[in-house]
């Protein structure tokens, strides 16, 4: 059915995409440009709440259509255009990524009202704010009608198909497990340190988008008793997102504006990202929520030492020995304590076998041929 002549033609629907950071914004992009690559003709719509970037353009094999999203300082993601995209296209299948603001139930009534077979991926992190937390099991709720309706239901990790599973009330049947990829280019490029500031001591990395939950702050609420015991340790926070003007006042209030730097990597360099966390004396991602953990896949892959908050699908790391976890309401002087404790006797895995981009496109290939004519097909590296 499928040929050159007559590609599959995929849709893949995210809330956000390059040139903004995040963990699925990198999915998309290494996924996409895999299935490309694979001669599957690849459509990207996602919003921009900006309304700077271009309406479409195309990289790497694959079209990427913008439409515009509201509010621009709320990570809502109001897009009627999503509807109307969709329902005026024609697609042979969906991939809604993301659950978490109105993007999916948007491409997923399209998808109902089209009749073309969708499936969803969960991308689920921590909450934003107290109150999405407290709305959280109404959202679900809400959300259910649509989503057993998806062909498949995948998720990163067991621990996520496991709680969506119970939190959905829908069968087991319905979930695939298929991890991202952890794959950064080898690197010898110097790490390049803002103007003014010494390339020396310890260097601690976290990555992640500038949310609350993601925990960026607990690193720098250590930072006072970490530097009475390593004076010259530093801390790099590599994101883009709304909490930095929250990090940036508490560091300098903290006193230690001059051993921290809050700087995005651009989110296609990963030469740049390999780079930074090459460097890394200890890469630390202190979250309430994650599904999988990219960057610590990615952290583990070069070999570094890691510290994380034994929450979620966070806990699996410390469980296999790959990282060492404290808890999520460890106080700042316990914090300290632990990157201490990681500087001076780090914890390296000698050996890593991690999941690479290409098995998690070839999966998802195999899983959108199985769907829409019950052929599987492999994805070309």
């Amino acid at each position: 059915m499928f040929n050159a002549i007559n590609p599959l033609r995929l849709l893949l629907v995210a809330a956000s995409y390059f040139p903004y950071s995040g963990g699925l914004e990198t999915h998309v992009h290494e996924v996409g440009r895999r299935f490309a690559r694979a001669g599957v003709e690849v459509t990207i719509l996602t919003t921009d709440i900006s309304r700077r970037l271009p309406p479409v353009e195309r990289c790497e094999g694959m079209l990427i259509r913008r439409v515009p999203a509201w509010p621009g300082n709320r990570d809502y993601y109001f897009a009627p255009d999503i509807y109307t995209a969709i329902t005026h296209g024609q697609w042979d299948i969906i991939h809604c990524q993301g659950y978490h603001n109105l993007v999916p139930p948007l491409a997923m009534l399209a998808a109902r009202r089209t009749q073309t077979p969708f499936i969803l991926s969960f991308h689920s992190g921590g909450d934003v704010t107290r109150l999405r937390k407290a709305l959280r099991r109404l959202h679900w709720q809400m959300l259910r009608p649509l989503v057993k309706h998806a062909r498949k239901l995948v998720a990163v990790s067991q621990f996520e198909a496991d709680f969506f599973r119970e939190h959905l009330r829908l069968p087991a049947g319905q979930f695939v497990v298929i991890p991202n990829g952890a794959h950064l280019p080898e690197t010898r490029e110097p790490l390049r340190i803002r103007s003014g500031q010494a390339e020396t001591g310890p260097l601690i990395v976290s990555v992640g988008r500038l949310e609350r939950y993601k925990g960026h702050q607990r690193l720098i609420a250590a930072m006072p008793e970490v530097l009475k015991e390593v004076p010259d340790a530093r801390l790099r926070i590599a994101g883009t997102g709304p909490y930095r003007p929250t990090l940036q006042k508490m560091a300098a209030q903290l006193g230690v504006a001059e051993r921290v730097e809050i700087e995005p990597v651009p989110p296609a360099d990963r030469g740049s990202m390999a780079a930074l966390i090459a460097r890394a004396d200890l890469v630390a991602l202190l979250s309430e929520h994650e599904s999988q953990g990219i960057a610590v896949l990615e952290a583990l892959a070069l070999r570094r030492p890691v510290l994380v908050t034994g929450t979620a699908a966070l806990r699996e790391f410390a469980d296999r020995r790959l990282a060492r976890a404290i808890p999520l309401n460890s106080t700042p002087h316990e914090v300290a304590e632990a990157i201490i404790g990681q500087l001076r006797q780090p914890l390296v895995p000698a050996s890593v076998e991690l999941p690479t981009w290409d098995a998690c496109a070839s999966r998802l290939l195999d899983l959108y041929y199985s769907i829409v004519e019950g052929v599987p097909a492999l994805c070309a590296s």
